[in-house]
């Protein structure tokens, strides 16, 4: 099965993941996946995550997201979008980065200082490409 938006997937993984209010979900490991990652944990939306070797017979690192729930058991993230894709890249300058649900939730940034939020993008006075919208 060839991946062609590897980031999609780990957004869809986390989706179902939490939908399904499972523990944790497990997704095949690169830079920008542990990227994104980082930046859900310290947004507050999973509780961590960690890289792990992959089992016997399989190649590369997987990153292990444990989900994160609120009191009632719902999950902490509400909705989770793709934003730029392969076909359609989403660039922009730090004046339009975009602003989730009112400022609620939270955009993430790829610049050319590494991966953060639309947050913190905007304060550093830079731009880039939107991976993702989280809230």
């Amino acid at each position: 099965m060839s991946m062609t938006d590897p980031i999609a997937d780990l957004l869809t993984r986390v989706r179902n993941g939490a939908n399904a209010q499972h523990h944790d979900v497990l997704v095949p490991a690169s830079g920008l996946k542990a990227e994104v990652a980082r930046i859900l944990t310290e947004q507050g939306y999973i509780e961590s995550v960690t890289k792990e070797p992959a089992p016997e017979g399989e190649a590369g690192e997987r990153l292990r997201l444990v989900l994160k729930y609120t009191e009632n058991r719902d999950p902490v993230i509400t909705g989770i979008r793709r934003v730029s894709r392969p076909g359609r890249r989403y660039y922009v300058d730090h004046d339009h980065i975009p602003k989730v649900q009112g400022g609620l939730g939270t955009a993430i940034i790829s610049t050319s200082h590494g991966v953060m939020t639309g947050h913190e993008a905007r304060r550093a006075g830079i731009g880039g490409e939107v991976v993702a919208h989280v809230w």
